[in-house]
C-alpha cells in the first residue's frame, strides 16, 4: 500500500473531511428512528415511514440536483452540503431542548440529509478523480471504503453508549458536528479549482437530468454493475429490519448482543479494502468482479439458519463478516471502473443517477421485505431474500465489457493544482 503523501495533500484532507464524516454518522447511525421511538413514542409504521420513505424522498429531490452539481466547482459543493446536512441535523437538539420536536420535523430533516449526501457523494467523486492520478484512484478508493468500514464498527456500539449516558439526542450532535468539521477540512484544501467544462449547452435543460442514466445504460459494462449493485443492496439491506425482529424479538438476544453481531464483523471491512489493490494486480479486475461479485452474494441465506444462544450469535457474525468482507473488496475496485469509465463533464450526474437507483431499491425492497415478514414471518422474508439473491451473480459483466479503455478526460478541467 502506498504511503498517504504520494497521493497529495488535497487528497489528505479530502480523506479527512470523509473520515469526520463517517465517523459522526457512524455514532450517529440510526438516531432518527431511535428518536422517533423513545422522544415521540412513534409505532412501527411511523418508524418504516422515517427509514425507508425519508431517504426514498430524498433521492428524488436529489435527480434535479444533479446537473447543477455537474456544472459548478465541487469544492464549495461539498461544502454547502455539509453545512445543509449540518444546520438539518443541529435543528434537533434544539426543537428537542424547547420541546417543540416533531415526527414531521424528522421526516424532513431525513429527505434534506438523503438529497444532500446524494449530491455531496456526486461532488466528492468527481472531485477525486481530479486530484488523484489515474492509476492512484483504486488506492484512493480503498482508504474511503476502510473508513467508511471502520466507522459502522466502531460508531453505533460508543453512539448507544452514549444516549444510555447522555440522553437521545447526543449522538444527532456528534453527527452535525461531523459535517461541521467535514466542510471545514474542504474549505482547508488550497489550490484553484478548474471551472467545469460544460457540454450540451446549458445544464438546466430537464434533459442533462437524465445524462447518467443515459451514460450508464449505453456502457455494457456498467449497465450490467449498475443492476446488480441495486439488487444486492436492496436485498441485503431488506434484511436488516427483518433480522433485528428476529433476534430481538423471537430469539431474544440481548440487545448488546444485537449490536455486537452488526458492529464486530464490519472491521472485515478492513480486510477486504485493503486487499483490493493487491488482488487486482494478481488477478485482473474482470476476475474480481464475477469472482468476488459472486462471494458477496452466496452467504446471505446462512442468516435463515440463525438459533438462540451463542451458537445463533456466532452464526450472525460469520455470515455479516464474509458479506463485508466480499463487499469492501468489490466496492473500491467498482468505484474505481466507474470514474474510468465516465468523462469528466458527466461524473456527477452519472454518480448521483446510481446513489438514487441504490437508494430506491433499498427503499423498495425494504417496504416489501418488512410486508413479506408482517405477513409470512421472519424467517421466511429472509429466506425469499436470501434465494433471489443467489440470481444476481449472472447480471455481473462477461469480461469483454469490462476490459475497454478508460474514457478519454476534457483536457481543460483534468486536474486542479496541487
Amino acid at each position: 500500500m502506498r504511503g498517504g503523501r504520494r497521493l497529495g495533500r488535497p487528497f489528505g484532507r479530502l480523506w479527512a473531511a470523509y473520515a469526520v464524516s463517517a465517523y459522526g454518522s457512524g455514532l450517529g447511525f440510526g438516531a432518527l428512528p431511535l428518536i422517533a421511538v423513545l422522544v415521540l413514542h412513534a409505532g412501527p409504521a411511523e418508524v418504516s415511514a422515517l427509514s425507508a420513505v425519508g431517504p426514498a424522498v430524498g433521492a428524488l429531490v436529489a435527480v434535479p440536483l444533479a446537473p447543477w452539481v455537474e456544472s459548478r466547482r465541487k469544492r464549495p459543493v461539498m461544502i454547502a452540503t455539509d453545512l445543509v446536512r449540518f444546520a438539518a441535523m443541529a435543528t434537533i437538539p434544539v426543537a428537542y431542548a424547547f420541546g417543540l420536536l416533531g415526527f414531521v420535523q424528522l421526516l424532513v430533516v431525513s429527505v434534506v440529509v438523503a438529497a444532500a449526501r446524494i449530491a455531496f457523494g456526486a461532488a466528492s467523486g468527481a472531485y477525486l478523480k481530479a486530484v488523484v492520478r489515474p492509476d492512484d484512484l483504486l488506492v484512493a478508493n480503498a482508504r474511503l471504503e476502510s473508513t467508511n468500514w471502520s466507522s459502522i464498527a466502531v460508531g453505533p456500539p460508543l453512539g448507544g453508549a452514549a444516549v444510555g449516558r447522555f440522553g437521545p439526542v447526543t449522538t444527532v450532535v456528534a453527527d452535525a458536528l461531523g459535517y461541521l468539521l467535514s466542510a471545514l477540512c474542504i474549505t482547508a484544501i488550497r489550490g484553484r479549482e478548474e471551472a467545469p467544462r460544460r457540454a450540451g449547452g446549458s445544464s438546466a435543460r430537464f434533459g442533462t437530468v437524465l445524462d447518467g442514466w443515459r451514460h450508464i445504460t449505453g456502457d455494457p459494462g456498467l449497465r450490467a454493475l449498475y443492476l446488480n449493485n441495486m439488487l444486492v443492496a436492496g436485498l441485503i439491506m431488506a434484511t436488516e429490519p427483518v433480522l433485528a425482529v428476529l433476534l430481538l424479538r423471537q430469539l431474544h438476544f440481548a440487545p448488546w448482543q444485537y449490536g455486537l453481531a452488526f458492529a464486530a464483523p464490519c472491521l472485515g471491512g478492513l480486510i477486504g479494502s485493503r486487499l483490493a489493490r493487491r488482488v487486482v494486480e494478481r488477478y485482473g479486475r474482470d476476475r474480481v468482479f464475477r469472482t468476488v461479485g459472486t462471494l458477496r452474494a452466496v452467504w446471505l441465506i446462512g442468516l435463515v439458519f440463525v438459533r438462540p444462544g451463542v451458537v445463533g450469535l456466532v452464526t450472525v457474525m460469520a455470515v455479516e463478516l464474509a458479506i463485508i468482507i466480499n463487499m469492501s473488496l468489490f466496492n473500491p475496485v467498482l468505484a474505481t471502473y466507474r470514474l474510468e469509465r465516465t468523462p469528466d463533464h458527466l461524473v456527477a450526474r452519472t454518480l448521483s443517477a446510481w446513489s438514487i437507483g441504490q437508494q430506491a431499491s433499498i427503499a423498495v425492497c425494504t417496504a416489501l421485505g418488512g410486508l413479506l415478514a408482517d405477513a409470512t414471518g421472519p424467517r421466511t422474508a429472509l429466506t425469499v431474500a436470501g434465494l433471489l439473491i443467489l440470481a444476481t451473480p449472472f447480471l455481473l459483466p462477461r469480461a469483454d465489457r469490462t476490459r475497454s479503455e478508460a474514457v478519454p478526460d476534457a483536457p481543460a478541467a483534468r486536474r486542479s493544482p496541487v
